[in-house]
């Protein structure tokens, strides 16, 4: 079995997370790390024992051992890294939201598709076990035909400091926890059924002087199937990261949560360490979350973007995916701006 060689490009939050997914992937390892800052990619590599580290981004693209890259950079990163990789010929996968705008995600998918290698985007959602578990249960028709999904994600607000630069990033809420959402209807209702109009709202109720961006918001789409898919993000909810899906049809529901049903309670007076993504507080009651991961779906994602490049197989989840969603992302932008239902313009 050919082992894959891996490029992490990035040094954050999200790249520690790919790499948490890659620890349990067979057939893989990581040879480089790239970070825009050396101190950064110097401590990166260190922390997951990675052989080589580079703050020159030409000169990790250019090497001839690395059979996939991996974009775990900021959003205001995701279009230049992406072209030049296209441009380069290499296999790629981008973290969410694939680019600020549907502009830019469209501009990164016509070159990775005129570039003939693989391009992956990266949503944890859709391959987090008990959301491909749920999947199963509808495409076997258990819940007859799909009528509603609610999708809910929410924390106390975003770790790093860009995150809150709408310029940098492209939205608030929304867009930084949208992205989920969106892919995870569309993955329930199916991605033949396609969202033809959404209706948003979006308020700045508690971070005002943190972002010029939106701390809450809500997105309603619908799909050319009639069916409705109702959004619920907020980056001002105490308690941890709230993720919770419902599938409902004309025959029964499906409900995942995998952050406020924890198989884990614990109480403590003393600080008990990491305790879930996002929490609030290491003291007193808490959930903590096994397998952090492997529960969200990074490892589920990684493992089947390492099997795609290995097999020369296309990822169920590309960068056509990504445009689509970012699609969807600016309409709801509209949608805010101009107070009604938006149509969803793809080209």
């Amino acid at each position: 079995m050919k082992t894959i060689n891996i490029a992490i490009l990035g040094s954050g939050f999200v790249a520690d997370f790919y790499m948490q997914g890659l620890a349990n992937v067979n057939g893989q390892r990581i040879v480089a790390c790239f970070s825009r800052e050396a101190a950064r990619a110097r401590a990166f590599a260190k922390r997951w024992n990675i052989p080589e580290h580079s703050t020159d981004l030409k000169a990790v693209i250019a090497r001839g051992d690395i059979d996939l890259y991996v974009i775990a950079l900021p959003n205001e990163a995701h279009l230049s890294v992406s072209l030049a990789l296209s441009k380069a010929r290499r296999n790629q996968v981008c973290t969410k939201p694939l680019a600020r705008n549907a502009r830019e995600a469209r501009a990164m998918w016509d070159a990775a598709r005129r570039s003939g290698a693989l391009h992956g985007y990266a949503e944890t959602e859709v391959f987090a076990p008990a959301v491909v578990k749920a999947r199963e249960i509808v495409a076997s028709g258990a819940l007859g035909k799909v009528l509603w999904v609610r999708s809910r994600e929410s924390h106390s607000g975003p770790h790093s400091p860009h995150f809150w630069d709408i310029k940098k990033t492209g939205g608030g809420a929304l867009n930084d926890l949208g992205c989920h959402c969106i892919e995870a209807a569309r993955y329930f209702f199916g991605k033949d059924d396609t969202i033809v109009e959404v209706m948003a709202w979006g308020g700045r109720l508690v971070h005002h002087k943190k972002t010029k961006g939106e701390d809450n918001a809500l997105l309603v789409m619908r799909f050319a199937s009639g069916g409705i898919a109702h959004c619920e993000l907020s980056w001002t909810c105490k308690g941890g990261l709230d993720l919770r899906n419902e599938v409902h049809g004309a025959e029964g529901s499906i409900f995942t949560d995998v952050t406020r049903g924890t198989p884990m309670a614990s109480f403590t007076t003393r600080r008990a360490g990491y305790v879930v993504e996002k929490a609030d507080i290491e003291v007193g009651w808490t959930r903590p979350l096994p397998e952090e991961a492997f529960t969200y779906g990074y490892q589920g994602e990684m493992k089947h973007f390492v099997e795609c490049v290995r097999d020369g197989a296309t990822p169920r989840e590309t960068y056509e995916d990504g445009y689509i969603v970012n699609a969807i992302l600016d309409a709801g932008y509209e949608s805010i701006r101009r107070h009604c239902w938006v149509r969803v313009k793809i080209k």
